[in-house]
C-alpha cells in the first residue's frame, strides 16, 4: 500500500499537476456530453422522437460520413427510420431538421414554396453556389433572377444545342468501343455532361481553359456539404479556393465578351446583351458568375446521375432495353446515314420519355434540399 507524508503528497501533486487537471477536466465534460446526448433521446410535445445528439453538431458527422460514402446519404436516413420509425428529427449543423416521410406531406411541403415554407440549404452549400445564386437570394429577387435565366432555356434555343450533343456523344462512344475498355458510367456521364454544359453555356470546349474550370467546380462541388470552417487541406477550404478562381475566370470572359474581344452565341452572351436594358431585366456581373457556377454544379451532378441509374435500370430490364433500341433504331432508318438527332426526333421519342421518368421515379438525383417551415403547421397530424 502507498503511504505518503502531506509532503510527498504535495511533491506528487506539483509534478503531475497538468496530468490532474486533464483528467478532472476529462472526467467532468464526459459526464456532461454524455448526459446531454442521452436527454436528447426523447419525443418531446411535436410527437417526433429522433435523436439530437450534442449542441450545434447534432448528427453532423454521422450525416456527412454517409453522405460521401458509397451508401448516400439515404443510408443515414434508412438507420434512423429503423430507430425511430417513419418520421425522425435530428440536428445537422445546428438546425433541427425533421424528415418527412409521407407523399402528401412533400406535396403540401413542396407546393408551399415561398408561401408556408422557404429553401434552407447550409451555409457551405450557400457559399459554394454565392451570394446573388438562385439558390440563395429572397423571393422576390428569386423570381427575377430565375425568368431571366430561363428565357435563353427556350425550346428554340435548346433545339439547336441537340444535335451538337448527339454529335458529341456519338464520337465518345465510338472512341470508346475502339479501345476496347471497360468504363464507369458515372465518370463518363459526368465528364460529357461537363462538357456539353459548358459548350451550352459559355462555348468553353478546349483545354487549358476547360480543364481549369473542370478542376475548380468539382473542389466547389466536393464542397457544398462540409464543415464551413477555412482550414487549409478541407473540403471546404478547397472549395472556396475553387470558387475564388472561377469568379476570376468567368469575370475575364465577361469582360471579354463585353469588350467586343470575344463573341458567341451562347447563353452568356445573351446576358451579356442586356447591358441596356432596364435594372429589373439584366444580372448583374455577380448574378451572372454566380449563377454560372449554380447552373454548371446542379446540371452537372443531376444529369449524371440519372444518365448513370438509366444504364443500371435497363440493364436490369431487357425487355425494356429491347424496346427501347427498336425505338431509337426505327428513327436512325428514317434519317440519312450519319445525320445527328434533331429537336423532332426527340418529339418522337413516347418511349423514352417514359423510361427517362421512370429512372426520375425511381432514383432520386437530389441528395438533400431542405424547406424551412416559415410558420408553426401540422403536416400529416405531426407538428414538426
Amino acid at each position: 500500500m502507498l503511504n505518503l507524508s502531506k509532503e510527498g503528497l504535495t511533491l506528487l501533486v506539483q509534478y503531475h499537476y497538468g496530468i490532474f487537471i486533464v483528467a478532472v477536466l476529462s472526467i467532468g465534460i464526459t459526464s456532461l456530453l454524455w448526459k446531454a446526448w442521452g436527454s436528447t433521446v426523447s419525443t418531446d410535445e411535436d410527437g417526433i422522437p429522433g435523436q439530437l445528439g450534442l449542441p450545434f453538431l447534432g448528427e453532423t458527422f454521422s450525416f456527412f460520413s454517409a453522405s460521401y460514402s458509397t451508401k448516400g446519404c439515404y443510408d443515414f436516413v434508412r438507420q434512423r427510420r429503423k430507430w425511430y420509425g417513419k418520421w425522425f428529427k435530428t440536428r445537422i449543423l445546428g438546425k433541427t431538421h425533421v424528415f418527412v416521410p409521407s407523399i402528401e406531406g412533400a406535396k403540401t411541403i413542396l407546393s408551399n414554396d415561398f408561401v408556408h415554407f422557404n429553401k434552407s440549404y447550409v451555409r457551405s452549400m450557400a457559399d459554394a453556389t454565392g451570394e446573388m445564386s438562385v439558390f440563395s437570394v429572397p423571393h422576390k429577387i428569386h423570381t427575377r433572377i430565375r425568368r431571366l435565366l430561363s428565357d435563353p432555356f427556350s425550346i428554340s434555343s435548346l433545339s439547336k444545342f441537340v444535335g451538337k450533343f448527339d454529335k458529341m456523344l456519338c464520337e465518345r462512344l465510338d472512341k470508346l468501343e475502339k479501345s476496347g475498355k471497360s468504363f464507369r458510367v458515372i465518370d463518363f456521364s459526368l465528364k460529357i455532361t461537363f462538357d456539353a454544359i459548358c459548350n451550352m453555356l459559355m462555348s468553353v470546349t478546349e483545354n487549358p481553359l476547360l480543364e481549369q474550370i473542370e478542376k475548380d467546380c468539382h473542389d466547389v462541388s466536393n464542397s457544398m456539404l462540409s464543415i464551413p470552417l477555412m482550414i487549409p487541406g478541407t473540403r471546404y477550404y478547397k472549395g472556396m479556393n475553387g470558387r475564388k478562381k472561377l469568379n476570376e475566370t468567368f469575370g475575364s470572359m465577361i469582360a471579354k465578351r463585353r469588350s467586343g474581344v470575344e463573341y458567341f452565341d451562347d447563353f452568356l452572351q445573351s446576358m451579356v446583351e442586356r447591358d441596356s436594358y432596364p435594372a429589373d431585366e439584366k444580372l448583374s456581373d455577380q448574378e451572372i458568375i454566380d449563377n454560372l457556377i449554380t447552373l454548371i454544379l446542379a446540371g452537372q451532378t443531376t444529369t449524371a446521375s440519372a444518365m448513370m441509374w438509366c444504364v443500371k435500370f435497363l440493364d436490369e430490364n431487357k425487355e425494356v432495353l429491347d424496346r427501347l433500341r427498336e425505338e431509337q433504331l426505327s428513327i436512325a432508318r428514317n434519317k440519312p446515314e450519319g445525320a445527328s438527332l434533331t429537336h423532332e426526333d426527340l418529339n418522337d421519342m413516347p418511349y423514352g420519355f417514359k423510361v427517362v421518368k421512370e429512372t426520375l421515379r425511381m432514383a432520386n438525383v437530389l441528395i438533400w434540399l431542405p424547406r424551412v417551415a416559415m410558420n408553426d403547421c401540422i403536416i400529416d397530424g405531426k407538428y414538426p
